[in-house]
């Protein structure tokens, strides 16, 4: 049985289409507990006018492609799509998905993708108090939606702002996603569980994730897991149209030893 939860975060930059989806047939068939894309129109890294895809209709062939990893958006920027649309669309590739798929979301950051594609930036508070606003909006839409999904459809809450993000997290989440080193994402964890005991909510009913943005991370693997995180989950971009997943198979061999 395996110790800890391993996920894998293509980055849909600076690559193509076919890559991709044979990137995340391979890591289905390798045994990935979860699969993802991210929520951007630009690269984030690398040469900044390249290739680069959109999330959601990446997911969706994701969702048709695969038959066992959870599948998401890792994560959704609330600010780029109405909150009622973003619930039928999760609810949609529920179903494509036979059940699989995590709604993932978060306040947005990046201004460039707010700037071109004619969105607000705003200011970052703006953007939290909105993603509030979105949150209570999409569970209201998602109870009125026929058919309704046929998974659990969790809600994940990426970000680490400790005042009103794991605030959210605690009121509104099911799953959480931070970022280390270890020592941040234990501090980060433990305001989570401060504010579900503020809150009335058992932390237990939380997932808690953290990204691993660098392979050098895999080796502390066990300082995550002594943090309280359950479920690793590795970023693999590609500058050469394929994806090479030999770090997601040490990750997986660590979760099995």
């Amino acid at each position: 049985m395996a110790r800890f939860r391993v996920g894998l975060q293509l980055h849909p930059q600076h690559t193509s289409v076919d890559a991709l989806r044979a990137a995340w047939r391979a890591a289905d068939q390798m045994g990935v507990d979860s699969l993802w894309v991210w929520d951007h129109f630009f690269p984030i890294y690398g040469p900044p006018d390249g290739a680069h895809f959109e999330g959601w209709t990446l997911l969706s062939a994701m969702a048709v492609e695969t038959s066992n990893a959870m599948v998401g958006v890792m994560v959704t920027c609330n600010s780029y799509r109405n909150p009622e649309l973003l619930a039928d669309m999760a609810r949609t590739v529920d179903h494509l998905s036979g059940g699989r798929a995590y709604l993932g979301i978060g306040a947005g950051w990046f201004e460039r993708d707010y700037r071109e594609y004619g969105y607000e930036f705003g200011t970052a508070s703006r953007r939290l108090h909105d993603l509030q606003t979105g949150l209570e909006r999409i569970k209201a839409r998602m109870a009125k939606l026929d058919p309704q999904p046929i998974g659990r459809l969790p809600i994940f809450i990426g970000g680490g702002g400790e005042q009103v993000t794991l605030r959210l997290v605690a009121e509104y989440a099911d799953a959480w996603n931070g970022f280390g080193p270890p020592d941040v994402y234990g501090r980060k964890n433990r305001v989570l569980d401060d504010w579900c005991s503020r809150v009335g909510r058992d932390p237990a009913e939380i997932e808690r994730t953290v990204g691993l943005m660098d392979p050098g991370e895999i080796d502390r693997v066990e300082e995550y897991l002594e943090a309280g995180a359950t479920h690793l989950i590795l970023g693999v971009g590609t500058v050469t149209d394929r994806f090479d997943l030999s770090n997601l198979e040490r990750l997986l061999a660590r979760s099995r030893a």
